[in-house]
């Protein structure tokens, strides 16, 4: 569990690097983006990469719904005296709905961006590449799907911010001298990756009306 989500983690970050070029100015960003998408689009090393990330994303999905079966089967009945909320985050005794959201938000961002570009007709951009970028902008202009878009990454920074904790302690890199440290990290690294990818949209949507 720990293995495929820190891979993942690193993914969003090479993800994020790519979307934050929808952020330049409005000419500039579509002959990057669209070139950006074609170069990814023609690299056998990146279909490789793809493949391992769908089948990490399955791995992690899976682990997560064992590990959940598993600890209900293992807690039996409810406490009659529960005070964990005194001791733990909520995010970290949500972690099933937070991943939930994500994999409800992934399902329909897949839709509207990877099955279009596999299996649609995008249009071509005035140097013959395929126009991604009048894709992106022309969801983004859906003020509803920025909105779940804002949500689902809202859910996506809790769920990395537990991960990350908890997947240091899993291996073993939690020691008290380095605890501050990790800590300072792993909110860094969520609240940025979260953030970072709500901007887009939001950015899109406003800025290209």
């Amino acid at each position: 569990m720990a293995l495929t989500g820190l891979f993942l983690c690193f993914f969003l970050i090479i993800h994020l690097a790519g979307n934050l070029q929808l952020l330049l100015p409005t000419k500039v960003a579509q002959w990057q983006f669209n070139f950006y998408s074609k170069l990814l689009s023609e690299n056998i090393f990146i279909h490789m990469i793809s493949y391992i990330l769908f089948a990490g994303i399955i791995a992690h999905a899976i682990y997560a719904l064992v590990i959940t079966i598993n600890n209900r089967h293992a807690n039996g009945k409810r406490y009659e005296y529960d005070r964990r909320g005194a001791s733990s985050k909520w995010y970290s005794r949500k972690m099933g709905l937070l991943g939930t959201v994500i994999l409800f938000f992934l399902i329909i961002h897949l839709r509207d961006f990877w099955y279009e570009v596999q299996f649609g007709h995008l249009p071509l951009d005035r140097d013959g590449q395929e126009d991604l970028y009048t894709l992106v902008v022309t969801v983004y202009r859906n003020g509803w799907y920025v909105l779940i878009y804002v949500l689902c990454m809202v859910a996506l920074g809790y769920h990395l911010l537990h991960g990350f904790f908890s997947a240091a302690r899993t291996l073993g890199v939690c020691h008290p001298r380095y605890i501050s440290w990790i800590r300072i990290a792993g909110w860094i690294y969520s609240v940025g990756i979260s953030a970072g990818f709500a901007l887009v949209p939001v950015y899109v949507h406003f800025a290209r009306l």
